[in-house]
């Protein structure tokens, strides 16, 4: 996956708001693969890019995206936007794209448990999270082995239902992408 600073990027295509009359719609026709602004560094992975896929944005206004996640029941993605300490809601009926969660505390990486509720990685407040149906928060980890959790960053649900994510240490080192943890 890759993201840039300023628009989400999945697989290695910026995804976009089609012809939908987005504000960011630009009225150009999408890009096509190849883009060559990508660059396959293994050659295993070129097997995951779909050749002649369109690419279209689908938000702007954004720092730095992470963790988008696919809400197939309701038709939208929630993906995070974290300088901008938000989670963002992009609606593929209509285009739109709203707040989801401001002051989502630097939220990172984001998916679902297996009974789809929201699982987030927050950097700012160093714990991992659910998004309860009801929109309560609970708070899955803070710590581990007695210690303080740094820099929750990404997250999956194996089949099993069990939560493994990564704490990569580091925290938010700057201010670049929120209030050093």
């Amino acid at each position: 996956m890759a993201i840039s600073s300023s628009t989400l990027t999945i697989g290695s295509a910026e995804i976009g708001s089609g012809g939908g009359g987005s504000r960011w719609d630009t009225g150009a026709a999408p890009i096509r693969y190849p883009d060559p602004n990508i660059k396959i560094l293994d050659p295993r992975f070129a097997k995951y890019t779909l050749p002649m896929a369109a690419i279209e944005r689908i938000a702007g206004g954004c720092r730095f995206t992470e963790g988008p996640v696919w809400f197939g029941d309701g038709r939208y993605l929630l993906f995070s936007d974290i300088p901008n300490d938000r989670i963002l809601k992009w609606e593929e009926e209509t285009g739109a794209v709203s707040v989801f969660r401001q002051r989502s505390n630097y939220a990172n990486g984001n998916t679902r448990d297996r009974i789809g509720r929201l699982i987030t990685c927050e950097m700012g407040s160093q714990r991992l999270t659910r998004t309860e149906y009801d929109g309560r928060i609970t708070v899955l980890a803070n710590t581990f082995d007695g210690k303080r959790l740094t820099g929750p960053n990404d997250v999956v649900v194996k089949s099993d239902g069990s939560i493994w994510f990564s704490d990569n240490g580091a925290g938010i080192r700057g201010n670049y992408l929120g209030n050093k943890a």
